[in-house]
């Protein structure tokens, strides 16, 4: 862990996770970061373990924190700050980056600056899964078969990732999956997919909820019922065009009431990160848990 700030006096320390993105374009933005080091404070972290350390140690010395890397690393530093008065910041690096593209954080540096030095903000609801925290979507199914087989591919980026998912595709077996709201069950089917969702996309402009509002007190459930595979073309237009409930397949439920998930299958992505839960999953809403800084580009202001 390097946690030497480049500079004290600046109101947000970024965090950049080197690892992040593809290379070249990592390279780039960590020689503008280090041209700016009078305008912003900044250190890197390596690994997961990482990061709750150093927001730790520079918790009081820092009003804003920049999480400079994939929806990966934008969780690890979100998880840190949810409930507190710290606001949330996104140098988008990633493979989706699809928080960032929903609070119109864009890849340029210069203007994070500007809006740091603003220092607006909103407040936004997160979900809860079990004693996880999700800020952007989280679900079974075809997704969280992709993020587990994508955590182990050595190649980044979009085009690996579009490969995965239709090798992933072809070989989709549906779940069977039970879902309890508010203390009634209503759903007891196969699956393809089951998304819980707080904003509009996986990523990439990938669009699963498009009806979704992070700030709105609800959780999004997106279930897509098993489908003949030669839809499979149109499914992906209407997902890319912001269509995808007007599919026969799919239903679409909002709730603010908690949630009780019980399914064989384990195999969970938490904002694109892969994970395994067994047993029973309960799922609710924490409301305007989490500050995230307003840009320019911002579509929920």
């Amino acid at each position: 862990m390097n946690s030497t700030l480049t500079n004290k006096s600046s109101r947000a320390l970024l965090i950049l996770n080197p690892t992040s993105g593809v290379p070249p374009i990592t390279f780039i933005v960590s020689r503008d970061i280090e041209r700016r080091k009078e305008e912003i404070s900044s250190c890197k972290s390596l690994s997961k373990t990482d990061t709750p350390p150093l927001i730790k140690e520079n918790f009081n010395n820092f009003d804003i924190f920049i999480a400079a890397g994939g929806d990966g690393t934008v969780h690890s530093v979100a998880t840190e700050l949810v409930n507190t008065e710290k606001i949330l910041g996104v140098l988008p690096l990633g493979s989706g980056n699809g928080f960032a593209r929903e609070f119109g954080f864009r890849l340029n540096l210069r203007s994070l600056i500007s809006d740091i030095s603003k220092a607006e903000s909103m407040d936004i609801d997160v979900i809860e899964i079990n004693d996880h925290l999700c800020l952007n979507v989280a679900g079974i199914g075809l997704d969280s078969f992709v993020a587990h087989s994508f955590n182990d591919l050595k190649l980044r980026g979009f085009l690996p990732y579009v490969w995965l998912t239709f090798k992933t595709f072809l070989l989709l077996r549906p779940f069977q999956v039970k879902i309890i709201c508010g203390g009634e069950e209503i759903v007891s089917e196969k699956l393809f997919v089951l998304t819980f969702a707080n904003t509009r996309q996986f990523g990439n402009n990938a669009f699963i909820a498009p009806d979704a509002r992070p700030n709105d007190g609800l959780i999004d459930l997106v279930l897509i019922k098993p489908f003949p595979k030669i839809f499979g073309p149109i499914f992906i237009l209407r997902l890319f065009t912001k269509r995808i409930n007007h599919s026969k397949y799919v239903r679409h439920i909002k709730t603010d009431k908690e949630l009780v998930i019980e399914t064989c299958e384990n195999r969970f992505h938490i904002d694109g990160e892969p994970l395994r839960i067994s047993g029973k999953v309960n799922v609710r809403i924490r409301k305007d848990a989490l500050k995230v800084l307003k840009t320019c580009h911002n579509k929920f202001i």
